[in-house]
């Protein structure tokens, strides 16, 4: 027996906003990450594309629980000797919050091509403007 696949009609990229402002960072990444991979589509497949961009905005505004604020450490390393490099969560919410959260939608997303091609469509803006007015992006409530 066979398993029928359904194959999607879309021909261009169907682009969703999502204001993160008062989220919890982990509720907001799981969230996201399940409506860019398309998850929340009736005709959802895992193997399939569907087509989904994703623009967070107002990034500055999420929220760490508890003691993270200090505690938590994005750790990266050089590749020289000796060049682990180790920043709290607080520096880096600072400086960059948007990255702080298109780390946490992209390590909920799936390590294989489709999830390369998923992480071209996730856009974070620290602020509450993006530039993508012209591709029509409508608002996503994630509740």
């Amino acid at each position: 027996m066979s398993t029928y696949l359904m194959k999607s009609r879309r021909t261009g990229v169907r682009w969703r906003v999502v204001d993160a402002e008062g989220w919890v960072l982990g509720r907001l990444a799981a969230r996201a990450a399940r409506a860019l991979a398309g998850k929340d589509s009736p005709d959802w497949t895992p193997s399939s594309d569907h087509r989904n961009g994703l623009i967070v905005i107002n990034a500055e505004k999420i929220r760490l629980t508890g003691r993270k604020l200090d505690q938590k450490m994005y750790r990266h390393y050089t590749g020289y000797p000796g060049g682990l490099r180790e920043v709290k969560a607080r520096d880096v919410m600072a400086n960059r919050p948007e990255w702080v959260v298109r780390e946490a939608i992209k390590g909920m997303l799936p390590r294989t091509r489709l999830g390369d091609v998923l992480r071209t469509r996730l856009k974070v803006y620290a602020g509450p403007n993006h530039p993508h007015e012209g591709q029509h992006p409508e608002m996503l409530q994630l509740n």
